[in-house]
């Protein structure tokens, strides 16, 4: 019988897949080095352009910061001019007030009262003057409580004195409200009577 010995043959086919096991090792390494290269240069250009929006989003964030802030002083700005605005208008309205006070006082005033000053409290005026009888003083009530821009009056103080003629008269202090009007309505006209039929 012929012996055959057979330990090289096995021997090189344990070698064969030693290498071979090396090689698939070694080819797996290198294909999962790979693939975690590509996985973090992947996650690493995702983060670069997560943070690059972010500081484009907080640059912005800044500009719109600014942006408000400009806002902010010029609705402050815009209230100052409206203030502005109508205090002009008030006092363009108000121009020819006095005007118009002096010439209804005249207008109402009776005869025998002198008006020894005539003072404007904002929406009062405060006559102070000199009636020869306490009626004339009541006919200058009834008259400025009917006029058609003043109403309230109110006799604050009446005095008798005698002057140095040695004349009896009445001082008295007065306040009456001026009444406000609305921008379509004039204190000179009136209201047209209803059409009949």
């Amino acid at each position: 019988m012929i012996k055959v010995n057979l330990l090289p043959h096995r021997q090189i086919k344990r070698a064969e897949r030693q290498r071979e096991f090396g090689l698939m090792a070694s080819l797996v390494a290198i294909a999962a080095a790979a693939i975690l290269f590509v996985s973090w240069s992947y996650i690493h250009s995702k983060i670069q352009t997560q943070q690059t929006r972010n500081q484009r989003l907080q640059d912005e964030m800044v500009r719109l910061d600014k942006e408000i802030a400009v806002i902010g002083s010029l609705k402050e700005q815009i209230k100052h001019v409206l203030e502005r605005k109508q205090i002009v208008e008030g006092l363009q309205s108000d121009r020819n007030q006095a005007v118009l006070i002096l010439d209804e006082l005249a207008r109402q005033l009776p005869e025998g009262v002198f008006l020894k000053s005539v003072k404007q409290l904002g929406e009062d005026i405060e006559l102070k003057g000199v009636a020869d009888t306490n009626a004339r003083v009541a006919t200058l009530v009834h008259n400025l409580s009917g006029s058609p821009m003043m109403h309230n009056p109110n006799l604050v103080e009446i005095r008798a004195n005698t002057n140095a003629l040695s004349i009896k008269e009445y001082e008295f202090v007065l306040r009456v409200s001026l009444k406000r009007e609305t921008p379509n309505e004039d204190p000179t006209k009136q209201k047209p009577a209803p059409a009949k039929g």
